[in-house]
Protein backbone atom coordinates (compact mmCIF):
# COMPACT_ATOMS: atom_id res chain seq x y z
CA UNK A 1 0.00 0.00 0.00
CA UNK A 2 1.12 3.54 -0.74
CA UNK A 3 2.50 5.30 2.37
CA UNK A 4 0.07 7.84 3.81
CA UNK A 5 1.07 11.44 3.19
CA UNK A 6 3.76 10.49 0.66
CA UNK A 7 3.59 12.58 -2.54
CA UNK A 8 6.41 11.10 -4.57
CA UNK A 9 6.58 8.04 -6.79
CA UNK A 10 5.91 4.73 -5.07
CA UNK A 11 6.02 1.42 -6.92
CA UNK A 12 5.98 -2.21 -5.86
CA UNK A 13 5.51 -3.90 -9.24
CA UNK A 14 8.02 -6.64 -10.15
CA UNK A 15 9.96 -4.60 -12.72
CA UNK A 16 10.40 -1.59 -10.46
CA UNK A 17 11.59 -3.75 -7.57
CA UNK A 18 13.90 -5.77 -9.81
CA UNK A 19 15.65 -2.75 -11.32
CA UNK A 20 16.64 -1.68 -7.80
CA UNK A 21 17.73 -5.18 -6.75
CA UNK A 22 21.33 -4.61 -7.81
CA UNK A 23 24.03 -1.98 -7.42
CA UNK A 24 27.70 -1.93 -8.30
CA UNK A 25 28.46 -4.58 -5.67
CA UNK A 26 27.92 -8.32 -5.96
CA UNK A 27 24.53 -8.69 -4.26
CA UNK A 28 21.07 -9.17 -5.67
CA UNK A 29 18.30 -8.42 -3.15
CA UNK A 30 14.83 -7.68 -4.53
CA UNK A 31 13.25 -4.95 -2.37
CA UNK A 32 9.61 -4.79 -1.26
CA UNK A 33 9.03 -1.47 -3.03
CA UNK A 34 10.69 1.68 -4.34
CA UNK A 35 9.94 5.21 -3.11
CA UNK A 36 11.19 8.32 -4.91
CA UNK A 37 10.55 11.36 -2.65
CA UNK A 38 9.48 14.65 -4.18
CA UNK A 39 11.35 16.76 -1.62
CA UNK A 40 12.77 16.75 1.90
CA UNK A 41 9.38 16.89 3.60
CA UNK A 42 8.35 13.88 1.53
CA UNK A 43 11.32 12.00 3.00
CA UNK A 44 10.11 12.91 6.48
CA UNK A 45 6.59 11.66 5.66
CA UNK A 46 8.01 8.39 4.39
CA UNK A 47 10.09 7.93 7.55
CA UNK A 48 7.08 8.58 9.79
CA UNK A 49 5.13 5.93 7.87
CA UNK A 50 8.04 3.48 8.11
CA UNK A 51 8.26 4.03 11.87
CA UNK A 52 4.55 3.28 12.28
CA UNK A 53 4.64 0.17 10.08
CA UNK A 54 8.12 -1.14 11.06
CA UNK A 55 9.17 -1.01 7.40
CA UNK A 56 12.91 -0.97 6.63
CA UNK A 57 14.16 1.93 4.49
CA UNK A 58 17.31 1.65 2.38
CA UNK A 59 18.66 5.00 1.19
CA UNK A 60 20.17 5.03 -2.28
CA UNK A 61 21.79 7.51 -4.64
CA UNK A 62 23.22 6.18 -7.92
CA UNK A 63 23.62 2.65 -6.59
CA UNK A 64 27.33 2.72 -7.45
CA UNK A 65 28.56 1.64 -4.01
CA UNK A 66 30.55 -1.59 -3.89
CA UNK A 67 29.65 -3.01 -0.47
CA UNK A 68 25.93 -3.72 -1.07
CA UNK A 69 24.70 -0.98 1.24
CA UNK A 70 22.25 0.43 -1.34
CA UNK A 71 20.24 -2.76 -1.83
CA UNK A 72 18.17 -4.58 0.73
CA UNK A 73 14.95 -6.18 1.91
CA UNK A 74 12.75 -3.15 2.49
CA UNK A 75 11.71 -0.01 0.65
CA UNK A 76 14.46 1.52 -1.46
CA UNK A 77 14.46 5.31 -0.98
CA UNK A 78 15.84 6.72 -4.24
CA UNK A 79 17.22 10.15 -3.31
CA UNK A 80 18.80 10.77 -6.70
CA UNK A 81 15.97 13.09 -7.75
CA UNK A 82 16.81 15.57 -4.94
CA UNK A 83 19.44 17.29 -7.02
CA UNK A 84 19.08 21.04 -6.67
CA UNK A 85 22.42 22.85 -6.74
CA UNK A 86 22.85 26.15 -4.94
CA UNK A 87 25.13 28.98 -5.93
CA UNK A 88 28.58 28.68 -4.32
CA UNK A 89 29.08 31.19 -1.51
CA UNK A 90 32.51 32.73 -2.02
CA UNK A 91 32.48 34.43 1.37
CA UNK A 92 31.86 31.24 3.36
CA UNK A 93 33.51 28.95 0.82
CA UNK A 94 30.55 26.56 0.80
CA UNK A 95 27.82 25.25 -1.48
CA UNK A 96 24.44 23.68 -0.57
CA UNK A 97 22.97 20.96 -2.75
CA UNK A 98 20.60 18.02 -2.70
CA UNK A 99 21.94 14.55 -1.84
CA UNK A 100 21.27 13.40 -5.40
CA UNK A 101 23.68 15.87 -7.04
CA UNK A 102 26.61 14.21 -8.79
CA UNK A 103 30.10 14.95 -7.51
CA UNK A 104 31.35 16.34 -10.84
CA UNK A 105 28.36 18.70 -11.05
CA UNK A 106 29.33 20.18 -7.68
CA UNK A 107 32.92 20.62 -8.81
CA UNK A 108 31.79 22.30 -12.04
CA UNK A 109 29.52 24.69 -10.12
CA UNK A 110 32.39 25.58 -7.81
CA UNK A 111 34.71 26.07 -10.78
CA UNK A 112 32.50 28.82 -12.19
CA UNK A 113 33.71 30.99 -9.29
CA UNK A 114 37.29 29.73 -9.40
CA UNK A 115 36.69 27.35 -6.49
CA UNK A 116 36.98 23.57 -6.35
CA UNK A 117 35.77 20.45 -4.59
CA UNK A 118 38.73 18.15 -3.98
CA UNK A 119 37.14 14.82 -3.00
CA UNK A 120 37.31 12.95 -6.30
CA UNK A 121 36.60 9.23 -6.38
CA UNK A 122 37.01 7.62 -9.77
CA UNK A 123 33.20 7.40 -9.87
CA UNK A 124 32.88 11.20 -9.69
CA UNK A 125 30.93 11.37 -12.95
CA UNK A 126 28.08 9.31 -11.51
CA UNK A 127 28.30 9.09 -7.70
CA UNK A 128 26.05 11.38 -5.62
CA UNK A 129 27.27 13.64 -2.84
CA UNK A 130 24.71 12.07 -0.50
CA UNK A 131 26.24 8.66 -1.15
CA UNK A 132 29.71 10.10 -0.68
CA UNK A 133 28.66 11.47 2.71
CA UNK A 134 27.09 8.15 3.62
CA UNK A 135 30.31 6.19 3.04
CA UNK A 136 32.88 8.89 3.87
CA UNK A 137 34.14 8.51 0.31
CA UNK A 138 37.66 9.48 -0.59
CA UNK A 139 39.55 8.89 -3.85
CA UNK A 140 42.96 9.58 -5.30
CA UNK A 141 43.40 13.04 -3.79
CA UNK A 142 42.50 12.06 -0.24
CA UNK A 143 46.26 11.76 0.23
CA UNK A 144 46.43 15.55 0.27
CA UNK A 145 42.89 16.68 1.05
CA UNK A 146 41.42 13.95 3.22
CA UNK A 147 38.14 12.08 2.84
CA UNK A 148 34.58 13.39 2.65
CA UNK A 149 34.16 14.05 6.38
CA UNK A 150 36.66 16.92 6.23
CA UNK A 151 34.59 18.72 3.60
CA UNK A 152 31.06 18.31 4.99
CA UNK A 153 30.05 21.59 6.62
CA UNK A 154 26.41 20.69 7.23
CA UNK A 155 23.73 18.05 6.73
CA UNK A 156 19.97 18.33 6.68
CA UNK A 157 18.76 15.08 8.22
CA UNK A 158 15.56 13.18 8.76
CA UNK A 159 15.83 11.10 11.93
CA UNK A 160 14.01 7.87 12.74
CA UNK A 161 11.00 9.61 14.31
CA UNK A 162 10.51 11.79 11.22
CA UNK A 163 12.11 14.90 12.74
CA UNK A 164 13.91 17.01 10.15
CA UNK A 165 16.77 19.34 11.11
CA UNK A 166 20.05 20.88 9.93
CA UNK A 167 23.29 20.12 11.76
CA UNK A 168 26.17 22.43 10.93
CA UNK A 169 29.80 22.36 11.92
CA UNK A 170 30.61 24.76 14.73
CA UNK A 171 26.95 25.41 15.60
CA UNK A 172 24.91 24.01 18.51
CA UNK A 173 22.78 20.96 17.85
CA UNK A 174 19.12 22.00 17.43
CA UNK A 175 16.95 21.35 20.46
CA UNK A 176 14.49 18.45 20.78
CA UNK A 177 16.36 16.03 18.55
CA UNK A 178 15.60 12.91 20.51
CA UNK A 179 18.00 10.74 18.52
CA UNK A 180 20.93 13.02 19.30
CA UNK A 181 19.84 13.43 22.93
CA UNK A 182 19.73 9.65 23.38
CA UNK A 183 23.22 9.31 21.92
CA UNK A 184 24.60 12.07 24.14
CA UNK A 185 23.08 10.45 27.20
CA UNK A 186 23.74 6.77 26.53
CA UNK A 187 26.89 6.58 24.40
CA UNK A 188 28.94 9.77 24.37
CA UNK A 189 29.96 9.59 28.09
CA UNK A 190 31.48 6.16 27.50
CA UNK A 191 33.80 7.19 24.70
CA UNK A 192 36.62 8.82 26.67
CA UNK A 193 37.59 5.52 28.28
CA UNK A 194 37.11 3.57 25.04
CA UNK A 195 39.13 5.58 22.53
CA UNK A 196 41.86 2.92 22.40
CA UNK A 197 39.29 0.55 20.84
CA UNK A 198 37.68 2.95 18.37
CA UNK A 199 40.37 3.42 15.73
CA UNK A 200 43.04 1.47 13.91
CA UNK A 201 46.37 3.13 14.64
CA UNK A 202 48.44 4.27 11.67
CA UNK A 203 45.71 4.19 9.04
CA UNK A 204 45.37 7.13 6.68
CA UNK A 205 41.63 6.61 6.10
CA UNK A 206 38.75 4.56 7.45
CA UNK A 207 35.07 4.13 6.61
CA UNK A 208 34.38 1.04 8.71
CA UNK A 209 32.19 1.06 11.81
CA UNK A 210 30.79 4.27 13.26
CA UNK A 211 33.09 7.30 13.44
CA UNK A 212 33.07 7.47 17.23
CA UNK A 213 36.74 8.45 17.48
CA UNK A 214 36.37 11.44 15.09
CA UNK A 215 33.24 12.47 17.01
CA UNK A 216 35.07 12.22 20.34
CA UNK A 217 37.88 14.40 18.96
CA UNK A 218 35.62 17.13 17.55
CA UNK A 219 32.38 16.91 19.53
CA UNK A 220 30.55 17.31 16.20
CA UNK A 221 27.56 15.01 15.63
CA UNK A 222 28.18 15.76 11.96
CA UNK A 223 31.39 13.72 12.09
CA UNK A 224 29.46 10.72 13.40
CA UNK A 225 26.76 10.97 10.73
CA UNK A 226 29.25 11.10 7.85
CA UNK A 227 30.10 7.49 7.06
CA UNK A 228 27.00 6.08 8.77
CA UNK A 229 25.62 4.59 5.50
CA UNK A 230 22.00 5.58 5.99
CA UNK A 231 21.71 3.74 9.32
CA UNK A 232 21.36 6.74 11.68
CA UNK A 233 19.51 9.31 9.55
CA UNK A 234 18.57 10.06 5.94
CA UNK A 235 20.30 13.06 4.33
CA UNK A 236 18.08 15.50 2.43
CA UNK A 237 20.58 18.31 1.81
CA UNK A 238 24.34 18.73 2.08
CA UNK A 239 26.50 21.79 2.69
CA UNK A 240 30.02 21.26 1.38
CA UNK A 241 33.19 23.24 1.98
CA UNK A 242 35.14 24.19 -1.13
CA UNK A 243 38.76 24.83 -1.99
CA UNK A 244 39.50 28.56 -2.14
CA UNK A 245 41.03 28.16 -5.59
CA UNK A 246 41.50 25.59 -8.29
CA UNK A 247 44.97 24.23 -8.93
CA UNK A 248 46.86 23.25 -12.05
CA UNK A 249 48.28 19.74 -12.19
CA UNK A 250 51.05 17.73 -13.83
CA UNK A 251 51.56 13.98 -13.60
CA UNK A 252 54.14 11.27 -14.04
CA UNK A 253 54.00 7.51 -14.53
CA UNK A 254 56.84 5.63 -12.82
CA UNK A 255 57.43 1.94 -13.55
CA UNK A 256 59.30 -0.28 -11.07
CA UNK A 257 60.85 -3.72 -11.24
CA UNK A 258 59.75 -4.62 -7.71
CA UNK A 259 56.74 -3.89 -5.55
CA UNK A 260 59.03 -2.85 -2.69
CA UNK A 261 60.64 -0.17 -4.86
CA UNK A 262 57.22 1.15 -5.86
CA UNK A 263 55.95 1.29 -2.28
CA UNK A 264 59.18 2.94 -1.10
CA UNK A 265 58.86 5.55 -3.84
CA UNK A 266 55.20 6.10 -2.93
CA UNK A 267 56.25 7.05 0.59
CA UNK A 268 58.78 9.55 -0.79
CA UNK A 269 56.21 11.06 -3.16
CA UNK A 270 53.76 11.39 -0.28
CA UNK A 271 56.38 13.17 1.82
CA UNK A 272 57.06 15.55 -1.07
CA UNK A 273 53.41 16.65 -1.12
CA UNK A 274 52.02 14.75 -4.08
CA UNK A 275 48.28 15.23 -4.46
CA UNK A 276 47.73 11.64 -5.61
CA UNK A 277 49.85 8.47 -5.67
CA UNK A 278 48.10 5.51 -7.32
CA UNK A 279 49.43 1.96 -7.51
CA UNK A 280 48.80 -0.47 -10.35
CA UNK A 281 50.29 -3.91 -9.76
CA UNK A 282 51.50 -6.25 -12.48
CA UNK A 283 48.18 -8.04 -12.76
CA UNK A 284 46.43 -4.76 -13.50
CA UNK A 285 49.12 -3.71 -15.99
CA UNK A 286 48.85 -7.01 -17.84
CA UNK A 287 45.09 -6.50 -18.19
CA UNK A 288 45.23 -2.92 -19.45
CA UNK A 289 48.43 -3.08 -21.53
CA UNK A 290 46.54 -4.12 -24.66
CA UNK A 291 44.21 -1.15 -24.32
CA UNK A 292 46.85 1.58 -24.16
CA UNK A 293 49.54 3.01 -26.45
CA UNK A 294 51.75 3.93 -23.51
CA UNK A 295 55.14 2.23 -23.40
CA UNK A 296 55.25 0.22 -20.15
CA UNK A 297 58.14 -2.28 -19.92
CA UNK A 298 57.06 -5.93 -19.88
CA UNK A 299 59.14 -6.67 -16.76
CA UNK A 300 57.30 -4.02 -14.73
CA UNK A 301 56.13 -5.31 -11.35
CA UNK A 302 54.25 -2.16 -10.34
CA UNK A 303 53.44 1.30 -11.64
CA UNK A 304 52.82 4.52 -9.76
CA UNK A 305 50.64 7.27 -11.19
CA UNK A 306 51.54 10.48 -9.37
CA UNK A 307 49.92 13.90 -9.56
CA UNK A 308 51.51 17.17 -8.45
CA UNK A 309 49.61 20.43 -7.94
CA UNK A 310 50.49 24.09 -8.08
CA UNK A 311 48.81 27.49 -8.23
CA UNK A 312 50.18 27.73 -11.80
CA UNK A 313 51.06 25.11 -14.37
CA UNK A 314 54.78 25.91 -14.27
CA UNK A 315 54.83 25.34 -10.51
CA UNK A 316 52.95 22.06 -10.86
CA UNK A 317 55.35 20.93 -13.61
CA UNK A 318 58.39 21.80 -11.50
CA UNK A 319 57.00 19.77 -8.59
CA UNK A 320 56.16 16.87 -10.87
CA UNK A 321 59.74 16.76 -12.21
CA UNK A 322 61.16 16.80 -8.68
CA UNK A 323 58.90 13.85 -7.84
CA UNK A 324 59.98 12.06 -11.03
CA UNK A 325 63.61 12.54 -10.03
CA UNK A 326 62.88 11.09 -6.59
CA UNK A 327 61.24 8.07 -8.22
CA UNK A 328 64.30 7.52 -10.39
CA UNK A 329 66.50 7.61 -7.31
CA UNK A 330 64.20 5.06 -5.66
CA UNK A 331 64.60 2.60 -8.51
CA UNK A 332 62.12 3.58 -11.23
CA UNK A 333 63.11 1.81 -14.45
CA UNK A 334 60.88 3.90 -16.72
CA UNK A 335 59.24 7.32 -16.46
CA UNK A 336 56.57 9.04 -18.55
CA UNK A 337 56.03 12.72 -17.75
CA UNK A 338 52.70 14.43 -18.45
CA UNK A 339 53.06 18.22 -18.08
CA UNK A 340 49.84 19.17 -19.92
CA UNK A 341 46.19 18.21 -19.84
CA UNK A 342 46.26 16.00 -22.93
CA UNK A 343 49.19 13.88 -21.78
CA UNK A 344 47.79 13.74 -18.25
CA UNK A 345 44.49 12.40 -19.53
CA UNK A 346 46.37 9.70 -21.43
CA UNK A 347 48.17 8.60 -18.25
CA UNK A 348 45.14 8.62 -15.99
CA UNK A 349 43.00 6.85 -18.58
CA UNK A 350 44.87 3.70 -17.54
CA UNK A 351 43.59 4.01 -13.98
CA UNK A 352 40.06 4.92 -15.01
CA UNK A 353 39.92 2.10 -17.57
CA UNK A 354 39.96 -0.56 -14.85
CA UNK A 355 36.28 -1.39 -14.49
CA UNK A 356 35.31 -1.10 -18.19
CA UNK A 357 38.21 -3.33 -19.26
CA UNK A 358 37.57 -5.86 -16.53
CA UNK A 359 33.91 -6.10 -17.50
CA UNK A 360 34.92 -7.03 -21.06
CA UNK A 361 37.65 -9.57 -20.30
CA UNK A 362 35.53 -12.61 -21.10
CA UNK A 363 31.82 -13.40 -21.20
CA UNK A 364 32.54 -16.12 -18.64
CA UNK A 365 34.66 -14.06 -16.23
CA UNK A 366 32.98 -11.82 -13.67
CA UNK A 367 34.89 -9.05 -11.92
CA UNK A 368 33.70 -9.67 -8.36
CA UNK A 369 34.24 -7.19 -5.54
CA UNK A 370 34.61 -9.12 -2.29
CA UNK A 371 37.89 -7.77 -0.84
CA UNK A 372 38.03 -4.45 -2.66
CA UNK A 373 38.59 -1.86 0.07
CA UNK A 374 41.33 -2.98 2.46
CA UNK A 375 43.91 -0.56 3.87
CA UNK A 376 46.77 -1.07 6.31
CA UNK A 377 49.42 1.11 7.97
CA UNK A 378 51.80 2.22 5.18
CA UNK A 379 54.77 0.19 6.45
CA UNK A 380 52.70 -2.99 6.01
CA UNK A 381 51.44 -2.25 2.51
CA UNK A 382 53.88 -4.56 0.65
CA UNK A 383 52.97 -7.38 3.06
CA UNK A 384 49.29 -6.78 2.36
CA UNK A 385 49.58 -6.82 -1.43
CA UNK A 386 51.79 -9.90 -1.46
CA UNK A 387 49.53 -11.60 1.08
CA UNK A 388 46.47 -10.95 -1.08
CA UNK A 389 48.23 -12.39 -4.11
CA UNK A 390 49.19 -15.51 -2.15
CA UNK A 391 45.63 -16.04 -0.91
CA UNK A 392 44.18 -15.79 -4.40
CA UNK A 393 46.84 -18.13 -5.77
CA UNK A 394 46.13 -20.66 -3.02
CA UNK A 395 42.48 -20.77 -4.09
CA UNK A 396 43.31 -20.80 -7.80
CA UNK A 397 41.64 -17.47 -8.51
CA UNK A 398 42.92 -14.51 -10.51
CA UNK A 399 42.73 -10.97 -9.20
CA UNK A 400 43.59 -7.46 -10.28
CA UNK A 401 45.07 -5.06 -7.71
CA UNK A 402 45.11 -1.28 -7.94
CA UNK A 403 44.48 1.62 -5.60
CA UNK A 404 45.84 4.41 -3.50
CA UNK A 405 49.47 3.63 -2.65
CA UNK A 406 49.95 6.89 -0.77
CA UNK A 407 47.19 5.77 1.61
CA UNK A 408 48.32 2.11 1.67
CA UNK A 409 44.90 1.23 0.33
CA UNK A 410 44.26 -1.41 -2.34
CA UNK A 411 41.24 -2.23 -4.47
CA UNK A 412 41.18 -5.93 -5.37
CA UNK A 413 38.87 -7.35 -8.03
CA UNK A 414 38.51 -11.13 -8.14
CA UNK A 415 38.16 -12.57 -11.66
CA UNK A 416 35.80 -15.52 -11.37
CA UNK A 417 34.47 -18.06 -13.85
CA UNK A 418 30.99 -18.60 -12.43
CA UNK A 419 30.53 -21.76 -14.50
CA UNK A 420 32.92 -23.59 -12.17
CA UNK A 421 31.27 -25.64 -9.45
CA UNK A 422 33.07 -24.38 -6.31
CA UNK A 423 33.40 -20.69 -7.12
CA UNK A 424 31.23 -19.50 -4.23
CA UNK A 425 33.14 -21.54 -1.66
CA UNK A 426 36.47 -20.26 -2.99
CA UNK A 427 35.27 -16.65 -2.87
CA UNK A 428 34.09 -17.14 0.70
CA UNK A 429 37.46 -18.58 1.68
CA UNK A 430 39.27 -15.65 0.06
CA UNK A 431 37.10 -13.17 1.96
CA UNK A 432 37.76 -14.96 5.26
CA UNK A 433 41.50 -15.16 4.75
CA UNK A 434 41.97 -11.61 3.47
CA UNK A 435 39.97 -10.31 6.43
CA UNK A 436 42.30 -12.22 8.75
CA UNK A 437 45.30 -10.77 6.91
CA UNK A 438 43.98 -7.23 7.30
CA UNK A 439 43.38 -7.80 11.02
CA UNK A 440 46.89 -9.22 11.52
CA UNK A 441 48.37 -6.08 9.93
CA UNK A 442 46.27 -3.67 12.01
CA UNK A 443 44.21 -2.54 9.05
CA UNK A 444 40.63 -1.93 7.98
CA UNK A 445 38.42 -3.85 5.56
CA UNK A 446 36.63 -0.61 4.53
CA UNK A 447 38.79 2.40 3.80
CA UNK A 448 36.44 4.45 1.62
CA UNK A 449 33.49 2.34 0.39
CA UNK A 450 31.81 1.60 3.71
CA UNK A 451 30.89 -1.70 5.32
CA UNK A 452 27.59 -2.33 3.55
CA UNK A 453 26.02 -5.76 3.83
CA UNK A 454 29.20 -7.36 2.55
CA UNK A 455 31.53 -6.44 5.39
CA UNK A 456 29.18 -5.78 8.32
CA UNK A 457 29.11 -9.46 9.43
CA UNK A 458 32.92 -9.39 9.47
CA UNK A 459 33.31 -6.38 11.77
CA UNK A 460 33.90 -8.49 14.92
CA UNK A 461 37.03 -9.86 13.20
CA UNK A 462 38.63 -6.42 12.84
CA UNK A 463 37.06 -4.49 15.75
CA UNK A 464 37.21 -5.31 19.45
CA UNK A 465 34.13 -6.46 21.43
CA UNK A 466 34.03 -3.05 23.10
CA UNK A 467 33.91 -1.26 19.75
CA UNK A 468 31.16 -3.59 18.50
CA UNK A 469 29.15 -2.94 21.67
CA UNK A 470 29.46 0.83 21.21
CA UNK A 471 28.43 0.55 17.55
CA UNK A 472 25.28 -1.28 18.63
CA UNK A 473 24.57 1.32 21.31
CA UNK A 474 24.98 4.12 18.76
CA UNK A 475 22.60 2.46 16.33
CA UNK A 476 20.03 1.92 19.09
CA UNK A 477 20.26 5.54 20.27
CA UNK A 478 19.52 6.95 16.82
CA UNK A 479 17.27 4.21 15.44
CA UNK A 480 15.80 2.10 18.25
CA UNK A 481 13.32 0.30 15.98
CA UNK A 482 15.97 -0.50 13.39
CA UNK A 483 14.19 0.90 10.33
CA UNK A 484 17.24 2.53 8.70
CA UNK A 485 19.25 0.13 6.51
CA UNK A 486 19.15 -2.87 8.87
CA UNK A 487 22.11 -5.19 8.48
CA UNK A 488 24.58 -2.39 7.76
CA UNK A 489 27.10 -1.34 10.46
CA UNK A 490 25.37 -3.64 12.98
CA UNK A 491 24.84 -7.24 11.79
CA UNK A 492 21.51 -9.00 12.01
CA UNK A 493 21.27 -12.40 13.66
CA UNK A 494 22.74 -15.03 11.37
CA UNK A 495 23.71 -12.50 8.68
CA UNK A 496 26.28 -13.68 6.12
CA UNK A 497 28.60 -11.52 4.00
CA UNK A 498 26.81 -12.56 0.82
CA UNK A 499 23.82 -14.59 -0.23
CA UNK A 500 22.52 -14.19 -3.79
CA UNK A 501 25.36 -13.03 -6.04
CA UNK A 502 24.12 -11.28 -9.16
CA UNK A 503 26.64 -13.09 -11.37
CA UNK A 504 25.26 -16.51 -10.39
CA UNK A 505 23.79 -18.07 -13.55
CA UNK A 506 21.45 -20.25 -11.46
CA UNK A 507 19.49 -17.29 -10.02
CA UNK A 508 15.89 -16.85 -11.22
CA UNK A 509 15.62 -14.48 -14.15
CA UNK A 510 14.56 -10.91 -13.51
CA UNK A 511 11.77 -9.33 -15.60
CA UNK A 512 13.05 -8.64 -19.11
CA UNK A 513 12.81 -4.85 -18.92
CA UNK A 514 14.63 -4.69 -15.57
CA UNK A 515 17.31 -7.11 -16.76
CA UNK A 516 17.83 -5.02 -19.92
CA UNK A 517 18.15 -1.82 -17.88
CA UNK A 518 20.60 -3.34 -15.39
CA UNK A 519 22.73 -4.77 -18.19
CA UNK A 520 22.92 -1.33 -19.78
CA UNK A 521 23.88 0.31 -16.48
CA UNK A 522 26.71 -2.18 -16.02
CA UNK A 523 27.88 -2.13 -19.63
CA UNK A 524 27.83 1.66 -20.05
CA UNK A 525 28.58 2.55 -16.41
CA UNK A 526 25.29 4.43 -16.53
CA UNK A 527 24.90 4.56 -12.76
CA UNK A 528 23.53 8.09 -12.84
CA UNK A 529 20.56 7.01 -14.96
CA UNK A 530 17.23 7.14 -13.12
CA UNK A 531 16.14 3.50 -12.98
CA UNK A 532 12.37 4.05 -13.15
CA UNK A 533 12.96 6.45 -16.01
CA UNK A 534 14.80 3.70 -17.87
CA UNK A 535 11.84 1.38 -17.41
CA UNK A 536 9.37 4.01 -18.56
CA UNK A 537 11.46 4.73 -21.66
CA UNK A 538 11.38 1.07 -22.62
CA UNK A 539 7.60 0.97 -22.28
CA UNK A 540 7.22 3.52 -25.09
CA UNK A 541 10.52 3.07 -26.93
CA UNK A 542 11.84 0.46 -29.36
CA UNK A 543 12.30 -2.10 -26.56
CA UNK A 544 8.75 -1.76 -25.27
CA UNK A 545 6.21 -4.51 -25.57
Amino acid sequence: MRPGGFRGTYRDDPSACAVYSEGAGIARIVPRAVAVPADAEDVAALVRWAALTATPLIARGSGSSMANGAVGDGVIVDLSRLKDVGIPNRESGTIICGPGVLRDIVNAAAGELGLGFPVDPSSGAFCTVGGMCATNAAGARSLKYGAMRTWVHGLECVFADGTRAWLRRGQPVPENLRAVEHFLEAVAPRLTDALFALSHSGLRKESSGYALAPYAASGEILDLLVGSEGTLALFTAVELALLPQRHDTASVLAAFATLEDAVGAAAICTAQGAAAVELLDRTFIDVVRTGTTLDIPVATEAVLLIEAEGPRLDVATERMRAIASACRERGAVHLIEAPDERSENALWSIRHAASPILSRLSPNLASVQVVEDGAVPPTHFPDYVRGVRAIFARHDLRCVIFGHAGDAHAHVNALVDVRETAWRARLSAVLTEVTALVASLGGTIAAEHGDGRLRTPLLPRVWSPLAIELFRATKHAFDPEGIFNPGVKVPLHGQLPFDDIKYDPTLPALPDDAAFALARVSRERAWAQYRLGMLDAMTTGPHGA
